[in-house]
């Protein structure tokens, strides 16, 4: 039996003719961002040479770079940032928090993807802990057939809608609320992705990813260094994988 999808009353306020799940930006959508000088008409040729230099570091999944070629990471940056948007490196958002490196996005999305995949090339129903500015859940909208994203700080969820909002995107839904419980009226997810980073990895994400599911969080190990998590979920139980280092900011429970 299908499960029915929850209701989300902090659903993004879409009009009546919201684009189709996983449609790209529109051209109409794109203009209402201010573009400052040195961006602005010349994002999709910036946003190009980001994406070849993805594939020169490894990233190959076609799917992949088609979302990153999508989304305009510079409609998620501060306008006094907007000039480093394509670089390959974190910049504050506010409140103490990030927007991750475009290659730290395309290889989480990647491994994410990397479980398997629904007959029409999608991944399933997607868990994201930390919404941040929008930016990350914009480019799953691209590949997974629902997006559902939780953000403990009110500023950042306040942001990341003002953000998502022209992007019209009706498979994106944002949470306010404690990401270290998960959300559990959505579940099983086929995925689940984190973007800040603990001790240990929460027993309510590995409870609602369903079976054949992955996750796909920075934990930190003995050694005292954050390094990328994947954790399969099979018939026989979880599978961990540890993989490189990073640097991803704490995990922490509670709403702001």
């Amino acid at each position: 039996m299908t499960q029915r999808r929850p209701g989300f009353p902090a659903r993004l306020d879409l009009p009546a003719a919201a684009r189709r799940p996983g449609s790209v930006v529109s051209a109409a959508a794109s203009a209402r961002h201010a573009q400052p000088s040195g961006v602005g008409l010349d994002s999709q040729a910036v946003r190009a040479r980001m994406v070849r230099k993805l594939a020169e570091q490894g990233i190959s999944d076609p799917a992949v770079l088609a979302a990153m070629s999508a989304v305009e990471r510079h409609g998620f940056v501060d306008t006094a940032l907007i000039n480093q948007a394509y670089e390959d490196t974190s910049l504050p958002i506010g409140l103490g928090q990030t927007i991750s490196k475009p290659s730290v996005v395309a290889r989480m999305i990647e491994l994410l993807l990397g479980a398997g995949r629904q007959a029409d090339g999608r991944l399933g129903r997607v868990l994201e802990i930390g919404t941040g500015c929008g930016y990350q859940a914009a480019v799953l909208s691209q590949v997974a057939t629902e997006v559902y994203s939780i953000e403990r700080l009110r500023g950042l969820h306040d942001k990341a809608r003002e953000n998502l909002r022209p992007y019209r995107l009706a498979n994106v839904h944002l949470l306010f609320g404690d990401g270290m419980a998960g959300y559990a009226k959505g579940a099983p997810y086929a995925g689940i992705i984190a973007a800040a980073g603990g001790d240990a990895l929460p027993l309510a994400w590995t409870e609602q990813l369903a079976l054949g599911g992955r996750m796909i969080a920075p934990t930190q190990m003995a050694s005292g260094q954050q390094a990328l998590v994947v954790v399969d979920k099979t018939p026989q139980g979880l599978k961990q994988t540890v993989l490189e280092a990073v640097h991803f900011v704490p995990l922490k429970s509670g709403i702001a």
